[in-house]
């Protein structure tokens, strides 16, 4: 049974491949409200190429008693550790837990709120947004790197992944892909948000982009990840390019009024250079910037 969390854009995109591929799904939704919306809509709906396919996927509420063998943990990255503390009197001993989260840090906050289980990383270049509630759009096929940095033996599940058509490798340094995912959306996230603007307009601004890039590759360097600093601004450059039409993440959470992913993204890589008494100033400055301009709009700035 894949227990899914968190009916995102990517929760619902595995929930819906996971099932149409006929493997037991069951939802676990955030309350009897939330719940009671889902019975209402009948289940999820996934939009590929225009056609709508509906799937009547069973959810429950995280106080249900089913226990719990196998979760994928789709939610945001500060809601992560809070709802696997909710469901931790439901996993089983040896539980496997499979993290989507953007950024790092949650991570380990999850491993602290369930030490019971092992927590699987997965970082995911597949594009996906919400149409309306309970509703995703398959945007981009992409791919899923999925590794454990505490145990190099893949998991036996992997083979309901390939049944589903849901594109992944099993990855022996996880850590340096979210290390370099992490610098990407720290190129990028934060100067969509203060400039208003989509990916592609960022190459209107390639001395800022140069510069905060260089500090980025000297911050990973000084955590030990020296490949995933390896090319990192033609990476940058290619992304924006890549997804030049694309609002990003942080900026549609900021548009909406929603709160942002900074502290797993921006946030960690600024402690991150602390820690290892790394002055990067124009990290820091953009950091400042991104605190105040989110403060200026009344969202939480942690």
């Amino acid at each position: 049974m894949w227990h899914i969390l968190g009916a995102g854009s990517l929760g619902t995109l595995w929930a819906t491949r996971l099932a149409r591929a006929g493997l037991p799904v069951q939802l676990i939704l955030r309350d009897s409200t939330r719940l009671h919306g889902y019975q209402q809509a009948g289940g999820l709906t996934l939009i590929e190429q225009g056609q709508p396919q509906h799937y009547p996927i069973a959810a429950q509420t995280p106080d249900h008693r089913q226990p719990i063998q196998r979760l994928l943990l789709a939610c945001k990255a500060y809601d992560a550790a809070t709802a696997v503390a909710q469901l931790a009197h439901r996993l089983v001993p040896g539980a496997d837990i499979l993290l989507l989260q953007n950024g790092l840090g949650s991570q380990d906050e999850v491993a602290r709120a369930a030490p019971q289980a092992r927590c699987i990383f997965a970082s995911s270049t597949e594009g996906a947004f919400r149409q309306a509630d309970f509703q995703v759009v398959f945007a981009g096929h992409g791919h899923t790197w999925i590794g454990d940095p505490l145990n190099m033996q893949p998991p036996d599940w992997l083979a309901d992944l390939h049944q589903a058509g849901i594109a992944h490798d099993w990855s022996l340094d996880i850590l340096s892909r979210l290390w370099r995912k992490l610098a990407l959306n720290c190129a990028i996230n934060p100067l969509t948000v203060l400039q208003d603007c989509r990916n592609g307009q960022l190459r209107e601004h390639p001395a800022q982009l140069a510069c905060l890039t260089d500090e980025l590759v000297e911050l990973l360097q000084r955590c030990g990840q020296s490949n995933a600093a390896e090319g990192l601004y033609d990476d940058v450059l290619r992304v924006i390019q890549a997804t030049a039409m694309n609002y990003s993440s942080m900026h549609q959470d900021a548009s909406q009024g929603r709160r942002t992913e900074i502290a797993y993204l921006l946030g960690y890589a600024c402690q991150a250079a602390q820690r290892h008494q790394l002055p990067l100033p124009h990290l820091q400055a953009l950091h400042a910037q991104l605190l105040n301009h989110l403060t200026a709009r009344g969202l939480p700035c942690h």
